[in-house]
């Protein structure tokens, strides 16, 4: 592990400094700051010639500020001799916009992408991508990890019994991630029906299985506004359910997102720290489980050529 050198940008320092914990070795020395104008700097503040380098930052908000930093620890990495560069991205920013779905829009998780690459990262270690074909807009390695094993050792630790649990899907669109999580958790399934009119959306029915007297468990790759997940606890709160829990992979929480939590009809809300849950977003109902252990151990196993795969096992 001698080669081996973990730096954090400034986007979830007490991340990198978990992992660093983990893996049993100290973070790496950089400085990053701004000139008065706001540019950014940057400054390696070791020896890096040859080593294998991983840069922490999740391009959470704000997305542009923590994206061109990252570009710039690349470029500074790179510069330095650097045997390999891995920008380990836990949130993966402008990955809403995977497709063209209406005429003269841009397809930003392709173009940010293709910056990363052309900075000069080798390889790319991130974590539940809103769309899975992103890894496909590399032309380099991606790692793709799923928080799912944290979120389901929390609800296993619970200790609800099998026949009381429903799993359920926010949208249509997370059927197959709900599905992957009933398969490990047991329990039946159900889906909240989601109606799209204009601008707006609301939730209709619930499909699936009764939930009426049930545990509801909700999962879901991120809570932005908190829209979809508040409003299917009020849908599943109305048809009789017991309790409800949310899962997410993401926080990103923005906008009237807590207001929203902290109004919903949730028990409690399970983020990772993939994202920092700041001060201001701390309330009672929401929870943070580390990631640190995941992602440690698919650094060490990228550091030594080892499958990554197998920690889907």
């Amino acid at each position: 592990m001698n080669d081996l050198k973990i730096f954090s940008g400034r986007a979830n320092p007490d991340l990198s400094q978990r992992i660093c914990e983990y893996l049993g070795i100290p973070p790496g020395r950089i400085s990053m700051g701004n000139f008065p104008d706001g540019e950014i700097s940057c400054k390696v503040d070791e020896d890096i010639r040859g080593r294998d380098v991983f840069l922490v930052q999740p391009t959470c908000p704000p997305v542009n500020d923590h994206l061109m930093e990252l570009l710039i620890m690349i470029e500074s990495c790179k510069r330095a001799s650097a045997e390999r560069v891995t920008a380990v991205m836990p949130y993966y920013g402008y990955a809403r916009q995977d497709r063209k779905d209406e005429g003269r829009v841009p397809i930003t998780a392709k173009l940010v992408a293709n910056i990363i690459t052309r900075a000069g990262a080798d390889r790319v270690l991130t974590m539940d991508l809103h769309a899975p074909q992103i890894q496909g807009f590399f032309d380099v390695p991606v790692d793709h990890l799923y928080a799912a094993p944290v979120l389901h050792a929390y609800f296993k630790g619970l200790g609800f019994p099998e026949e009381d649990v429903v799993v359920v899907s926010p949208d249509e669109g997370s059927i197959k991630r709900t599905l992957g999580h009933a398969e490990r958790l047991g329990g039946r399934l159900a889906i909240v029906d989601k109606r799209r009119t204009g601008a707006e959306t609301r939730q209709a029915n619930i499909i699936g299985y009764p939930v009426e007297g049930k545990i509801a468990l909700m999962f879901d790759d991120m809570i932005s506004t908190g829209s979809s997940i508040c409003g299917a606890a009020y849908r599943l709160a109305e048809a009789g359910t017991k309790k409800i829990f949310v899962g997410v992979t993401h926080g990103v929480l923005c906008g009237p997102a807590i207001e929203r939590l902290r109004a919903a009809p949730i028990d409690r809300v399970i983020i990772t720290d993939s994202i920092p849950l700041t001060p201001d977003k701390a309330i009672p109902k929401i929870e943070v489980k580390s990631v640190a252990p995941l992602l440690g151990e698919a650094i060490k196993r990228i550091h030594r050529n080892e499958s990554v795969s197998r920690l889907f096992d």
